[in-house]
């Protein structure tokens, strides 16, 4: 099962190099790295990029997260993803750029 990550592209330039990301600001906060099925990432883009004309939206393969990877109810409904560790590289399995939160729908295929 694929799950996403949106991230801005310093964000994604660094999750390259270092060859993990631990997470955006408000992952931090709240401890743990927000992630998103297929069909809750336009929301998710709206609600927290709406004004960021680039985005990166790396796929990643769930199985791969093992036991850190739980799906939480949020206040956005769901359930969602969140993992309680560092996403790791190797998880990713297809990186989209995207121009713009409207734009998540027409550039992530769906499964």
């Amino acid at each position: 099962m694929l799950i996403y990550k949106i991230l801005l592209p310093a964000e994604w330039a660094q999750f390259e190099a270092t060859g993990r990301f631990d997470g955006s600001p408000l992952d931090l906060r709240d401890g743990y790295v927000h992630l998103s099925a297929r069909d809750q990432i336009a929301g998710t883009a709206r609600r927290f990029f709406a004004d960021v004309p680039d985005l990166v939206v790396a796929a990643v393969d769930a199985q791969m997260l093992g036991a850190w990877l739980r799906w939480e109810v949020s206040v956005n409904g769901g359930p969602y993803p969140h993992l309680y560790a560092p996403l790791p590289r190797a998880a990713v399995v297809a990186v989209h750029r995207v121009a713009g939160a409207e734009s998540v729908d027409d550039v992530v295929p769906r499964t």
